[in-house]
C-alpha cells in the first residue's frame, strides 16, 4: 500500500465509520496531502505504509518548519491544527493497518493562545434580529427568513451548519429542538417563544412548499440557503448598524453563552446547551463575562 491509498482509507475512515462532515473530511484531505507531498520532496521518492511508520521526529519537525516558512506561512493555530490532523493519521495507521510510530508523540506544536470568544452586546444582538425586516429592497418573505435564521442562533445557541440543516418537517417548532452537532452529538435545545414565532412568520410569507425531509430554509430561487448567504447577510446587517468586524453569525452563538451566563445560568447547563464536548471550552465565556464586569466597573465607579 502507498501513502496516498493509506491516506485514502483514513479519510474513508472518518467519512463512513466516524461519519466527520464534509469540511472536516477535506480539512484532514488537504492536511494529509500537504504532509506526504512534503516528505516525497524531502526523501527523493515515493512513500509506502511501511515509509509512514519510519519518518522520524526530525522529520516532522522539518515539516512545521515548512509550514512555518514556506510560500504560505501558516499562523501557529493553522500549524497546530495541522499537527493535530497528522497525528490523527497516524494514530488510523497504528490502529488499524498495523504501522507505528512513536516519532511523531515527540513533537510538539506551537504554543496556541486560545482566542476569547467576541460576542455582542444585547442591544446589538436586537438590531442585527430587527434589521432584516427594515431593508425596503428585499422581499417579506427573504426578511422573514433572515430574521428566523438570526433569531435562531441567538435564541438557541446554534451553529449556522445546525440552523440550515433544519428540515421543513422540523417545523413548526415545540418547546425544544433537537439537534445533530460536531461529531455527530445529539443534543436538545429548548425553543423560547420568540423563536418560534420568527420561524412562524418566515414560514407564513414563505412561497415555496416543501415536502418534509426538504430544507426548512430556501434561498431566493429556490435551493437550500447556504452559511455563505448568512454570513453576507450579517455582513450588510452591521455595516449598517455600525458593528465591528466581530459582529459574525458565530458571534450571536457566542452572545447567547454570554448573556446567559451574565444572568447567572450555570455553566454545566451552558455546556450542553452549546453542544461543548469539554467544560474548558465553555469556561472561555467566563473571561469575557469577567472583563465586561470589569469594563462596567471602570466606566461607573466614582474613583475608577
Amino acid at each position: 500500500m502507498t501513502g496516498t491509498e493509506a491516506l485514502s482509507a483514513f479519510l474513508a475512515h472518518l467519512a463512513q465509520e466516524r461519519r466527520a462532515s464534509p469540511r472536516t473530511v477535506e480539512a484532514y484531505a488537504a492536511a494529509g496531502r500537504r504532509y506526504l507531498a512534503f516528505l516525497e520532496r524531502h526523501r527523493g521518492e515515493g512513500l509506502s505504509l511501511a515509509g509512514l511508520g519510519e519518518v522520524t521526529a526530525a522529520e516532522f519537525r522539518a515539516f512545521l518548519a515548512h509550514l512555518r516558512s514556506g510560500e504560505r506561512p501558516l499562523s501557529p493555530r493553522s500549524m497546530s491544527q495541522q499537527l493535530s490532523a497528522i497525528r490523527t493519521f497516524h494514530r488510523f495507521l497504528d490502529r488499524r493497518l498495523g504501522v507505528a510510530n512513536a516519532a511523531v508523540g515527540l513533537v510538539r506544536g506551537p504554543r496556541v493562545k486560545p482566542g476569547a470568544p467576541r460576542p455582542v452586546s444585547e442591544d446589538q444582538a436586537r438590531g442585527l434580529l430587527a434589521e432584516p425586516g427594515l431593508d425596503p429592497d428585499r422581499e417579506n418573505w427573504e426578511a422573514a427568513r433572515d430574521e428566523a435564521v438570526l433569531t435562531l442562533l441567538y435564541g438557541c445557541g446554534l451553529r449556522i451548519s445546525e440552523a440550515l440543516s433544519l428540515k421543513r418537517g422540523d417545523a413548526p417548532l415545540g418547546e425544544s429542538l433537537r439537534i445533530v452537532g460536531k461529531g455527530s452529538k445529539t443534543r436538545v435545545a429548548p425553543v423560547l417563544p420568540a423563536v418560534r414565532a420568527a420561524v412562524d412568520a418566515y414560514l407564513a410569507a414563505a412561497p415555496f412548499s416543501s415536502a418534509p425531509d426538504e430544507p426548512l430554509f430556501r434561498a431566493k430561487r429556490g435551493g437550500p440557503l447556504t452559511p455563505r448567504h448568512v454570513q453576507a447577510t450579517v455582513q450588510q446587517l452591521r455595516g449598517r448598524l455600525g458593528l465591528p468586524p466581530s459582529a459574525t453569525p458565530h458571534a450571536l452563538r457566542h452572545s447567547f453563552a454570554t448573556h446567559l451566563l451574565g444572568a447567572g445560568a450555570d455553566l454545566r447547563a451552558i455546556q450542553e446547551l452549546l453542544g461543548h464536548a469539554s467544560l474548558s471550552t465553555t469556561q472561555r465565556y467566563t473571561d469575557v463575562d469577567a472583563a465586561r464586569l470589569l469594563d462596567a466597573y471602570a466606566s461607573a465607579h466614582p474613583r475608577a
